[in-house]
């Protein structure tokens, strides 16, 4: 089977750039980015700065790197943060948030989303010895395992303010920031607004090969930088990476809405067979999560009966499985696969 031939919903980062993106890339200018002087990665980080609303930016070449660094920058060893259940910290950087910086995550709410009275509930007080102290609170948005739900924007307005109250910083994750800001018409500054450090990535949702960003104050800036380079993300002439970003940003934004189209197609395809449970009301971006109850067949089995018709998909628990559309599936092959996987689950 040829690379034409499957229809890869495993995840939005195994998009490949466009012809134009790769004309850009090959045509950027660049210089080592370690002494501050790729001139492409200054104006993707100036670009940034003004659309996320914040004094400074830093390009990271991953995601995860991103969310370290962060959480290095805004925390100390034997902390606590607070996320959401599922989130992205504890569940797919390989431990890193303990490894890294040496927190540990306290899971709150339920479906990705949780609410300032559960944050008050969750924060430990200082005054007692046994305690790790809470120190940060994390939004993930969207929600990467809970579907791509969008959190509510009033309420992470309520927790930043609460967080500010209590002496706690925020970090939103906004791997996907993109996708929230499409699926709510709220731009991605007042979405990234009540935050002191915010991440986005260029390879989800805007087809980039590569590379992600956090932008905050100058001075968090600065302390991510020297964590940047701690952590071997210091590069040299990445603005081939940074011209990928700025074309995604220029080019596939807005046609964000088509993927979010798609999720619903398929989403709604699946939801009427019978074994499978789905919550429609958060199908609200590019991420469909579905579950699988008996007599349905298990993930496992359906990913590799699925594999075998030419539809790539991932299970992620004994009886869950994400498909997640993107840039490289069309509405003919999303039509396809939900008919394939209707076929499989008959």
């Amino acid at each position: 089977m040829t690379d034409q031939d499957w229809i890869d919903l495993r995840s939005d980062t195994v998009t490949r750039p466009t012809p134009a993106m790769r004309a850009a890339m090959a045509a950027a200018p660049v210089g080592d980015d370690q002494y501050g002087e790729d001139p492409t990665v200054n104006l993707l980080q100036q670009r940034m700065t003004e659309m996320l609303g914040k004094e400074a930016a830093l390009w990271l070449p991953t995601g995860t790197m991103a969310n370290q660094v962060a959480l290095r920058v805004l925390t100390r060893p034997g902390d606590e943060v607070i996320t959401s259940r599922e989130a992205h910290a504890g569940w797919h950087e390989t431990g890193g948030s303990a490894a890294n910086a040496g927190v540990q995550l306290h899971e709150i709410g339920q479906g990705g989303v949780f609410t300032a009275e559960e944050v008050q509930a969750a924060i430990k007080p200082r005054d007692l010895p046994v305690f790790p102290p809470t120190t940060l609170v994390e939004i993930e948005n969207t929600h990467n395992r809970c579907g791509g739900i969008v959190f509510p924007q009033d309420e992470a307005v309520k927790i930043c303010a609460l967080a500010r109250a209590r002496g706690l910083a925020t970090f939103l994750d906004g791997a996907r920031l993109w996708n929230a800001s499409v699926a709510t018409g709220l731009s991605e500054a007042k979405l990234s607004a009540p935050f002191d450090l915010v991440a986005v990535s260029f390879s989800k949702g805007l087809g980039a090969p590569g590379g992600s960003l956090l932008a905050g104050s100058r001075e968090l800036i600065q302390r991510a930088n020297r964590h940047r380079r701690m952590l071997g993300g210091a590069m040299r002439q990445v603005g081939i990476f940074a011209a990928g970003a700025l074309h995604g940003l220029d080019h596939h934004r807005e046609r964000l809405a088509d993927d979010h189209r798609h999720a619903r197609l398929l989403g709604e395809a699946l939801a009427a067979r019978p074994g499978v449970r789905i919550d429609l009301t958060a199908l609200q971006t590019n991420i469909v999560v579905f579950h699988l109850e008996p007599p349905a067949q298990d993930a496992a089995t359906l990913t590799a009966q699925a594999r075998e018709r030419g539809v790539l998909i991932n299970a992620i628990a004994a009886r869950t499985i994400r498909a997640v559309t993107h840039l490289d599936v069309a509405r003919e092959q999303v039509e396809r696969a939900a008919s394939i996987l209707c076929e499989l689950l008959a």
